[in-house]
């Protein structure tokens, strides 16, 4: 509780200013509209969406204080809490909810009807931020000075750098200019690419890659050097020795669930096709064995805080003495929301559980929502492996459903619509963890925070069905076009339990590595990621928190080192921020068709020299503040 004691937001706990106003609703309503839509379609093309709380933040300080000549800062927090939850809706939705219009194109079933899809969108995100309230003491205020929450932190200092103006809003807008400018450059006309690689072929089955984009190197500085070296030596064990191992061992054999033989998917594919087929099994194994044992380990903290909130409950003339800041939604209206979900569940037809059904799905998501809550504070938002806790929710899920006499198409379509909820949970989750970071560090109001991330949820979850229905009748889901890649894979592994085809040896690989992750004493999540995302996403991380590691290596008095950090920080939100941004307005033009490429790439080289180019910068810049302070 120290940390709680010692740190003092920006607006204090005794002063009321504008927070949940009607223009903080309104303007937040309609980007979580533009953002859930944009990612959704980013999403299913690249299959990794962009967190939106910086973007939105970034755009609300535009409206807010430029236009309507407005000073809020926490009315701009409002408006980034709602607006993200549009983002996070759809990523939980399009990794999942695509494979059921796939198996109607298939002939399987009827598409779904927009009401399941709301339906599922609904409950996922408003459990999520159920799930969240209680967890917000001790994961957000007691863990302020362990847990960064890289987009939390980042967006509250594009709020601070926005309110305060000067020296620091001159940082972050540079960053973000320049991240913008970048972005568009490399993706948008494709004048160089933002991901290089080389496959070794001595050495059959590795590749070493970089995606050189700010929003990576950003995250990388924000989180530091142990984080990222962590998740850099969990994708160098499966980049450098899990998958030359399977190629060396594989040869020309063909092994589930690949349809070639090892040696033609290399030589027709290259590296990416061993991550692709086999990699993602093991570290989605690693991902849900790490999420179990991070559980297992927060348990006690976890029920010390649900026994403050508890408590609370008997105690609820006590409530009106706490502090604006230390307002919470009260348990007793949570614990009606989620029985209220539960019997729901177990009632619509498109979820085939009975109640102990319908109970255990809200178990399980109250399990991935810690894991979820814990993980985005290490690594982001932009980086949390949802798609890897999906894959452990749908075995569990259709193993039980199968067990139940719950099969064939109808045990499909209920595996995937669980899974789902559980993944739209963790999305939520862990923004709403995000944001409420944001608001502990600015001053806002958790209570109104989290009745803002609620009403972002509902209007999301109206809108994703039409925006799935939209896309999948432009290009159909699983095409070159809309490949889905998640949804694809869940559609897979539901269809290979189902048919008793499932590879668990590839999954208990990922496990055991976990366990003896743990032994060692490596932090098992940053680890278990860094085996399930590609490694040219971890490298890219990594180059950030290099920088930060040498420059907390110059020598300096500690004021010198905090203010070099703090300079970094700030740009890096920029960094953050700016490609957002960029990102959005990409995928608004692809949705559009507006073509931007001019047809020429420079050679990979470039691609290197550019970001090493930034990466110095951001180094001269961090220095630069320090000579200017003395």
């Amino acid at each position: 509780m120290d940390n709680k004691n010692e740190f003092k937001p920006y607006i204090p706990a005794d002063k009321v200013v504008p927070e949940f106003t009607v223009t903080s609703i309104v303007i937040g309503i309609l980007l979580a509209i533009v953002f859930g839509a944009a990612n959704a379609y980013l999403g299913l093309i690249v299959g990794m969406t962009i967190s939106a709380s910086i973007p939105a933040a970034v755009i609300s300080m535009g409206i807010i204080r430029v236009i309507l000549r407005k000073d809020s800062i926490l009315e701009n927090n409002i408006v980034q809490t709602i607006g993200s939850a549009g983002e996070s809706v759809a990523a939980g939705a399009i990794f999942t909810l695509p494979a059921l219009f796939i198996w109607a194109e298939e002939g399987k079933m009827d598409a779904p009807s927009l009401l399941t899809i709301f339906f599922v969108a609904l409950f996922g995100g408003i459990l999520g931020v159920c799930f969240m309230v209680p967890l917000r003491q001790a994961l957000i205020v007691e863990e302020h000075g362990t847990l960064p929450f890289p987009e939390g932190t980042a967006c509250a200092e594009v709020l601070l750098a926005g309110e305060e103006g000067g020296a620091k809003a001159g940082t972050v807008f540079a960053g973000l200019g320049i991240a913008a400018v970048y972005k568009f450059v490399a993706d948008g006309l494709g004048v160089f690419k933002s991901e290089i690689g080389y496959a070794f072929e001595s050495y059959a089955g590795s590749q070493i890659g970089i995606q050189v984009l700010p929003a990576l190197a950003g995250v990388g500085f924000i989180c530091g050097p142990k984080i990222s070296s962590y998740m850099l030596a969990g994708g160098t064990l499966s980049w450098f020795v899990l998958m030359p191992a399977i190629a060396l061992f594989g040869g020309d054999a063909t092994i589930f669930p690949g349809t070639d033989s090892i040696s033609n998917l290399l030589a027709t594919s290259g590296p990416s096709a061993l991550w692709s087929n086999y990699i993602k099994y093991i570290g989605a194994g690693a991902v849900a064995a790490g999420g179990m044992i991070s559980l297992i380990k927060s348990f006690p903290l976890i029920i010390r805080t649900f026994r403050q909130a508890m408590g609370s409950m008997s105690k609820n003339h006590a409530r009106t003495n706490l502090k604006r800041t230390e307002q919470d939604l009260p348990m007793p209206a949570l614990l009606v929301v989620i029985l209220a979900i539960v019997i729901a569940i177990w009632l619509i037809p498109a979820f085939p559980v009975n109640p102990i059904g319908s109970l255990i799905v809200v178990v399980f998501g109250f399990f991935f929502a810690t894991v979820s809550s814990r993980m985005v504070g290490l690594i982001g938002s932009s980086n949390n492996p949802v798609s890897g806790m999906a894959i452990a929710t749908l075995i569990i899920a259709t193993l039980l459903l199968k067990a139940t006499g719950t099969d064939g198409t109808t045990g499909m379509i209920g595996a995937i619509a669980i899974g789902g909820i559980i993944c739209i949970i963790a999305a939520i989750a862990g923004d709403t963890s995000q944001d409420l970071k944001t608001g502990f560090i600015v001053g806002a109001t958790p209570k109104k925070q989290q009745i803002g991330e609620m009403v972002g949820v509902i209007v999301s979850a109206a809108a994703i069905g039409g925006v799935l229905y939209l896309l999948n009748e432009a290009w159909s889901y699983g095409s070159e076009r809309l490949p889905a890649a998640q949804a694809t894979m869940m559609k897979m592994l539901v269809e290979g339990i189902m048919n008793a085809e499932l590879p668990w040896g590839l999954i208990f690989i990922g496990v055991f590595i976990a366990i003896v992750v743990e032994i060692i004493k490596v932090p098992v999540m940053p680890f278990a990621v860094g085996m399930y995302l590609p490694f040219s996403l971890s490298a890219g991380i990594m180059a950030g928190g290099i920088v930060r590691f040498i420059l907390e290596k110059v020598k300096g008095s500690d004021e010198e080192k905090k203010a070099r950090t703090d300079k970094g920080v700030l740009f890096t939100s920029g960094l953050i921020a700016g490609e957002g941004i960029m990102g959005i307005v990409l995928a608004v033009l692809a949705v559009l068709e507006i073509n931007t490429v001019v047809g020429v790439t420079l050679p990979q080289i470039f691609s290197l020299i550019i970001f090493i180019l930034l990466l110095a910068g951001l180094f001269w810049l961090c220095m630069r503040n320090t000579k200017t302070q003395k």
